[in-house]
C-alpha cells in the first residue's frame, strides 16, 4: 500500500507545463493527498479558473503515478478556496527567480487603481529600478517588466490573493 508521503514525493516530479521549473508541489496547486481504502485521492486547484494547463497536469500526474506502479488513484479538481500565490513554496519562489521570472511580491499589485507602482526587483541583477511593460505576460498569471539597469526584459509572476 502506498503512503501519502510517497505520493507527495512523486508529485514533486510533476512540473507545471507553463513554468517548467516549478513542480506542482512548488506551485501549491496540490491541495491534499489522502489514501483511503488503498486508493490515493489527490485534490488539485487551478491557479485560475479555466487554466489550460490543468488537463496536462492531470495527465502528467497519471503518467507519473502509473510509471511508479500506482494504479489506484483519483485526481479531482477543487476551485474553492481559490488558489493564491501564498500557496507557493519558498523553494518554488527561489526557483522562479533562478529561472529568470520575478517571484510574486508580498502584496497584490493594486497600483493600477491607486498610487505608486509595485517595485518588482529584476531577477537577473536584483536592481529595484524596473518598469512594467505590460500587465499581461506570456501567461495570464504573469506581467511583463523591464529592468532599467541591465535593460533585460523579464516576466513577473503576479501576486494573487
Amino acid at each position: 500500500m502506498v503512503s501519502e508521503k510517497e505520493i507527495y514525493a512523486l508529485l514533486e516530479g510533476v512540473f507545471d507545463p507553463e513554468v517548467p521549473v516549478l513542480s506542482i508541489i512548488d506551485l501549491g496547486i496540490v491541495r491534499s493527498v489522502r489514501v483511503e481504502n488503498e486508493t490515493a485521492l489527490i485534490v488539485i486547484t487551478p491557479t485560475y479558473i479555466g487554466c489550460p494547463a490543468m488537463q496536462t497536469i492531470e495527465k502528467d500526474i497519471t503518467i507519473q503515478l502509473e510509471a511508479n506502479g500506482i494504479q489506484d488513484f483519483e485526481v479531482s479538481t477543487s476551485i474553492a478556496p481559490a488558489w493564491t500565490t501564498d500557496w507557493m513554496s519558498e523553494k518554488g519562489k527561489k526557483k522562479l527567480k533562478a529561472y529568470g521570472i520575478a517571484p510574486p511580491q508580498d502584496e497584490a499589485d493594486k497600483s493600477v487603481l491607486f498610487a505608486d507602482p509595485l517595485v518588482v526587483p529584476c531577477p537577473k541583477c536584483d536592481a529595484q529600478e524596473t518598469k512594467m511593460i505590460s500587465q499581461f505576460g506570456s501567461t495570464a498569471c504573469k506581467a511583463h517588466y523591464q529592468c532599467k539597469k541591465c535593460q533585460e526584459p523579464f516576466d513577473y509572476f503576479k501576486c494573487l490573493r
